[in-house]
């Protein structure tokens, strides 16, 4: 049976709450941001000892973590802008040996500087595609050094965004250091929006035996708002990528706020992945209970 979980960044509170909070809701799994009110795992700040603290405390809430945000741009065009993104993500990978699960996640970035999720041209030229390449071969390399593995989350605007991008970004690379993290949402376009079933099948044919962990948001046409959507998550200090809800023609709303297939989503994603964690994103606490009700009841229909 999958499991349900959430971003813990979704509440903004000490550990002991934010962990108490969470097991409140019947979550048996998180995805572990390092974000909390009396840690400091800041940049430069995360240390064996407060890995062993956290990891407990979510275990001790009966709350195993399943993988790590380290969400950056890991292509960004200002070398020391890059420099810091990257070396904040390696000191993940490094210390995630001591928080409970090897997988930590990023998406694949773009050259733009404006914002993380926006295109820029670059992206989809094959001199973007080297650069972002030997970045990821990079940080595939290191995790497996230390005990890690990398997973990407693809997105259309990013440099690895569709399913053709993302099987060549795993042929390239072949390495035991890189995985991907499942979110079909972040595939879906104008063009193939209303080719809901087809593109779902084609995304699960071509990537099942990749996928380490899986997401659980929406996806749906943003009508007249075009611009890049955020929401106010109760949090001043949240990541962006917590606050981030789609840009363009594409929203990314909270699990069952949208169009996508969830039925045949699960079935396929059951298919070779029956325990998989799913975890709950783009909604904030106030939400989670009407989301989790949503996701148990998808799970007991398709006996998930």
């Amino acid at each position: 049976m999958m499991q349900a979980g959430i971003f813990t960044g979704y509440f903004p509170y000490d550990l002991r709450t934010t962990a108490r909070k969470i097991r409140a809701h019947d979550f048996n799994t998180v995805q572990l941001d390092l974000h909390f009110k009396d840690v400091d795992v800041s940049d430069g700040q995360v240390t064996p000892d407060k890995c062993r603290t956290i990891r407990d405390t979510f275990r001790d809430h009966h709350l195993p973590v399943s993988c790590i945000s380290a969400y950056t741009n890991i292509v960004h065009p200002d070398a020391d802008a890059r420099r810091t993104r990257l070396d904040r993500l390696k000191e993940i990978l490094a210390h995630a040996q001591y928080l409970g699960s090897p997988y930590v996640i990023s998406e694949t970035g773009t050259f733009a500087t404006e914002s993380d999720w926006v295109h820029h041209p670059k992206n989809k030229t094959e001199e973007g595609w080297d650069d972002c390449r030997s970045v990821i071969n990079s940080l595939a390399q290191f995790a497996w050094d230390h005990g890690a593995v990398f997973l990407l989350e693809t997105y259309v605007n990013n440099v690895v965004g569709s399913v053709e991008e993302t099987l060549r970004m795993f042929a390239e690379i072949d390495h035991p250091g890189l995985g991907l993290l499942m979110d079909p949402t972040n595939y879906f376009e104008v063009h193939n929006i209303d080719k809901m079933d087809s593109t779902l099948n084609h995304v699960f044919d071509a990537l099942s035996d990749k996928i380490r962990i899986a997401h659980a948001k929406d996806v749906k046409r943003s009508g007249d708002d075009k611009s890049e959507k955020h929401s106010d998550i109760g949090d001043t200090d949240a990541a962006e990528s917590h606050t981030f809800r789609g840009v363009g023609e594409i929203e990314l709303p909270a699990p069952g706020l949208g169009e996508l297939n969830y039925d045949l989503y699960l079935k396929r994603l059951a298919q070779k992945h029956p325990n998989i964690p799913m975890i709950i994103e783009h909604l904030d606490e106030a939400d989670v209970g009407r989301a989790k009700a949503f996701l148990d009841d998808r799970f007991r229909v398709n006996g998930c």
